[in-house]
């Protein structure tokens, strides 16, 4: 046995490990929120109701997709030569994770909220733990079947053959790829659709409960209440666990391509390839004791309990990270340019600028927080200057990130070059299972609200929820920038690794088809975005004409005398979402490969680098503005200008409305789109060299 197969086994068996710990953990966890009790009937039948309309939508549309996993896989299959054709096989096996993780997050997520709420009559400490419990197992489960993933490609191909770093290279890590397309296919669709899906129920909720009828948005007269709560969970936990699922995927994938295209001794090669691993199998550890510092102490914010996590499970992070790079490339020659403290720096990096886009997101998105402040303040003057103040406060908001990732670029490369890059998309990745814990947390407790009010639990259970809900709100907004960074980074190094196994060296912007693809990628964004808004203004204008009818044609429904038909609502979201998902995600995955067979590698490339460049930007935009208009709307629920039922009130409901589609839809699909385009053409890249003769 060489050495090259000594290195990839023992990197298997740590990967191997670090997933049984993470899968080991969400069925333990998962198998504690189902034994705690919900005493009450009524918090029961809601509860269920939301639970079977979240699980019935889900495998709807995982019905829908089947026929386009097959096609997809038998493309791959057809088009590809000799051990390539594996790809296609990759690719199954990266959907059907991708689907198991939105399935397992979806089902415990819709058990947690209910017993969020009924724990909330005892205490918050209580309340918090089953709702960030039900968010950990997401966290763990998206990294435990990603490892998985990666650990049966790798260990059935070291089964089959002696590896090279040469076979890896040009063989096994393509295949590796389709897991990641696969992957990225599902998550496009999970978001567009739960996306479309949660906001046409919300704006009907709102607009025609809040605004029209004059009661709250989950008060249980409200027939598109249920709908709402359910869209919460498809939308939130299904579509951002896919999310970051091929993010992260995507980041290893990447990573160890371009570990194998650095200069130096095979044994190097082999450790920078498999350093990736070793590196996200460590993540798992420090999320897994970062979980368990997430406890809130009397008077305290539950934020403040959910930092104490992230950031506890990112310093140990780097702490296992610093003596991994040590002790692993310890006796091997570097280039020049790299060392392992160098290595270590790149992760570092990764970490500290996932962070500081967390803390900026906060800041334009947060309850209390200036830009917010500037927005409540243009509600008392109407909808108008409600909704200039929020678009110039999202487009203040692109700025810094975009300057984070700039700086993260720049010395990554200079730490370690384009394997720096990747490392540091990967740090910033590494403690996924915490970071997915708490956004997964926020519509966990957005429901535990709703639940509490639909159920008319005490002012006191409410308070409580409320809290929980706030903090939710915040942490789904620094979710939402953490995504978009990552997705910045994940479609560099997938561009780069494009790049490398075409064997291009100089890409001239100035080339006619170059620059040609530029702009066509540049308005791909655009064009994604807008099929996803009109696909929500026209579920959520069945929506309104629905909850209309039911209003008009049962009058005892708000004087409780008459039952909404809440399964009606559900039925529309569904439908539509299942229907108008299906364009923009042929978009995203067919472009890439009309653009490259039609006009070229370099037209191709061309496209990569708009697409990136604008949808980086116009996500940080949609998200941010999206999420400052929300908190503006509970700022002032909360007795801020004028409070409830006041000109500014209704004023708020109209941002926060058209804010909705923005934050929860086209804003976070973008972050997959420009993954999504930038890993089809990774997978393709072998039949284009061969297509075009390069």
């Amino acid at each position: 046995m060489g050495d090259n197969d000594m290195i990839l086994e023992f990197s298997l068996l740590i990967i191997l490990l670090g997933s049984l710990v993470a899968l080991f953990y969400s069925l333990f966890r998962s198998r504690w929120i189902f034994r705690q009790p919900v005493h009450d009937a009524k918090l029961q039948k809601i509860g269920k109701a939301i639970s079977s309309g979240a699980m019935a939508f889900l495998s709807r549309e995982y019905r829908v997709l089947v026929p386009f996993v097959l096609i997809a896989a038998a493309f791959l299959a057809v088009g590809n030569k000799g051990v390539l054709r594996y790809q296609a096989l990759s690719f199954v096996l990266g959907a059907s994770f991708s689907a198991l993780a939105g399935f397992i997050g979806m089902k415990v997520a819709t058990a947690s909220n209910s017993r969020t709420t009924e724990a909330a009559r005892t205490g918050i400490n209580e309340a918090l733990n089953i709702a960030f419990s039900g968010g950990s197992v997401m966290g763990m489960t998206v990294v435990g079947l990603a490892l998985t993933g990666v650990f049966i490609i790798l260990g059935v191909s070291l089964v089959l053959t002696d590896i090279t770093v040469l076979y890896l290279r040009e063989s096994i890590l393509p295949i590796l790829s389709g897991f990641s397309l696969g992957a990225s296919s599902m998550a496009l669709f999970a978001r567009v659709g739960g996306g479309i899906f949660t906001k046409a129920a919300d704006v009907g909720a709102d607009l025609v409960g809040k605004v029209e009828a004059g009661i709250p948005e989950d008060d249980h007269r409200n027939p598109a209440t249920i709908a709402d709560n359910v869209g919460d969970n498809v939308g939130d936990v299904a579509g951002m666990g896919a999310d970051l699922f091929e993010s992260y995927v995507g980041s290893l994938v990447g990573a160890m391509i371009l570990g194998a295209a650095v200069e130096g001794t095979a044994s190097l090669q082999m450790k920078l390839v498999t350093f990736p691993l070793l590196i996200a199998a460590a993540g798992v550890l420090a999320s897994l004791i970062g979980i368990k510092f997430v406890k809130v102490r009397k008077g305290q914010s539950p934020q403040v309990a959910l930092n104490k996590g992230t950031f506890g499970a990112a310093i140990l992070a780097a702490l296992f990270v610093l003596i991994m790079s040590l002790l692993y490339f310890r006796g091997e020659i570097f280039p020049v340019s790299m060392s392992p403290i160098r290595i270590f720096l790149s992760a570092l990096l990764g970490m500290a600028a996932g962070v500081s886009i967390g803390l900026i997101t906060e800041y334009f998105t947060g309850v209390d927080t200036r830009p917010v402040n500037a927005i409540v303040k243009a509600c008392e003057t109407g909808p108008a200057t409600t909704l200039i103040t929020g678009m110039g406060m999202g487009m203040l908001s692109a700025l810094p990130p975009v300057l984070i990732i700039v700086t993260a670029i720049l010395a990554g490369d200079q730490l370690s070059g384009l394997y720096g890059i990747a490392i540091a998309a990967l740090g910033m990745l590494m403690t996924l299972g915490v970071q997915l814990a708490v956004d997964a947390y926020g519509p966990i407790a957005d429901n535990a609200g709703g639940l509490a009010e639909m159920a008319e639990f005490p002012r006191a259970v409410r308070e409580i929820t409320d809290e929980l809900d706030a903090v939710g709100n915040t942490t789904a907004a620094i979710g939402k920038g953490f995504a978009i960074g990552s997705a910045a980074l994940t479609s560099l190094i997938l561009f780069t690794a494009f790049r490398e196994q075409l064997g291009l060296k100089v890409i001239d912007l100035m080339d006619v088809k170059t620059l040609s693809g530029v702009l066509i990628g540049a308005v791909i964004p655009y064009l994604f975005s807008s099929m996803a808004m009109n696909a929500i203004g026209d579920a959520a204008f069945a929506m309104i004409e629905e909850v209309r009818r039911q209003f008009r044609e049962k009058p005892g429904i708000l004087d409780e005398t008459e039952e909404p038909d809440y399964e009606r609502c559900v039925d529309i979201s569904t439908s539509a979402a299942l229907k108008k998902m299906i364009l923009p995600g042929l978009t995203a995955a067919l472009t890439p490969v009309l653009v490259g067979f039609t006009g070229g590698v370099f037209m191709l490339s061309g496209l990569l680098i708009g697409v990136t460049v604008s949808g980086v930007v116009l996500a940080i935009f949609m998200s941010n503005a999206g999420g400052a208009w929300d908190n503006a709307k509970k700022m002032i629920e909360s007795g801020a200008a004028g409070g409830k039922g006041s000109a500014a009130h209704k004023a708020s409901v109209v941002g926060d409305t058209v804010g909705d589609p923005f934050k929860d839809t086209a804003g976070p699909s973008l972050n997959i789109l420009i993954k999504l385009m930038a890993v089809v053409s990774l997978v393709i890249a072998p039949m284009l060299k061969s297509f075009w003769r390069l």
